[in-house]
């Protein structure tokens, strides 16, 4: 079995991904800023403390450990940063990128996944789906802030030809008990009122965190040779309708009032969000593509990982 780094290894999807790799065997070394008890007392797990931007500490841990792989999560949205990205947390993972995949490469870890956004991608004038080779227009703070990431990533691999690279980009993710990024596609950004057009028939493409965890697991086991590195879209196999989320809430969780609206056609004048807060919140909803249905390519991904969850069996 490996030893796996993990960075953001405590953060909300940190957590599930050391689990998964814990199950399979691996041993773990999670680095956080603050270790949690959800994997605490398993075995072959352990726990660092550094800030991303802490170089010596995360020297220090590369020469403690024979490490086979890095699984780097740290300075990701919905795993340790909050939805607000503004210049701090930009200059924090501006800072990360400086070293990590050198010491990464410097110590020859056979594999490393970066985790990465989706966000990245211009907004598609069609309906056909995303794929990874598709242009690319980061608009919000957090986009910008991961296509620098992997601009650095690829500018120092280049240097490398043994290790197997891999991008993840990814949408917003949920789980059972973490549903912000659902309920953010059905409130109205200007007063904050639940909302949905017509019956809710139209949808958006989310991923699970557990459909995360499984395509890393998969990669690590799977990915042989230089061909598998590249861009991967990670996202649940189809769209979530707005009406199944207003179900999932009111079935799970709590759900006020949803007022139903006819009509999503919104023009540029009428746009809820002002440029500054779009750029800042990466939960922001553009209220002109509400209802377009737009979906990403995971017919690469899907090589490695069945992506076997969605909203009615997460957990």
């Amino acid at each position: 079995m490996a030893t796996i780094l993990v960075t953001g290894g405590c953060g909300r999807i940190g957590e599930k991904v050391c689990s998964g790799l814990l199950k399979k065997g691996n041993t773990v070394i999670a680095v956080d800023r603050e270790p949690t008890a959800y994997n605490a007392e398993k075995e072959n797990y352990l726990f660092r403390a550094a800030a991303p931007n802490e170089k010596s500490k995360y020297a220090e841990i590369f020469d403690e450990f024979q490490l086979d792989y890095v699984v780097h999560l740290a300075c990701t949205v919905d795993n340790d940063f909050g939805p607000v990205v503004e210049k701090e947390q930009m200059d924090l993972c501006a800072a990360c990128d400086k070293f990590i995949y050198k010491l990464a490469i410097g110590k020859e870890i056979q594999k490393f996944i970066m985790l990465s956004t989706t966000q990245i991608y211009k907004t598609p004038e069609t309906r056909e789906p995303v794929r990874e080779d598709d242009a690319t227009k980061p608009v919000s703070n957090y986009a910008k802030m991961k296509a620098a990431s992997e601009e650095a990533f690829a500018e120092d691999v280049r240097r490398t030809k043994t290790m197997i690279c891999c991008v993840m980009r990814i949408p917003p993710v949920y789980s059972f008990d973490f549903t912000d990024n659902l309920v953010s596609r059905i409130t109205d950004p200007k007063d904050k009122r639940l909302f949905v057009f017509r019956t809710g028939e139209y949808g958006f493409h989310l991923c699970c965190i557990h459909n995360i965890s499984d395509f890393i697991i998969g990669f690590l086991r799977q990915a042989e040779g230089l061909n598998y590195t590249g861009i991967y879209n990670v996202a649940d196999s189809g769209l979530i309708m707005a009406s199944e989320i207003i179900t999932f809430m009111r079935e799970h969780h709590r759900l006020g009032v949803v007022v139903q609206r006819s009509s999503a056609g919104v023009s540029l004048k009428e746009r809820l969000f002002g440029s500054a807060e779009e750029k800042t919140n990466y939960r922001f909803l553009d209220m002109a593509t509400l209802d377009k249905n737009f979906m990403y390519d995971t017919t690469k991904a899907s090589r490695i990982c069945p992506f076997r969850w969605n909203l009615m069996n997460t957990k």
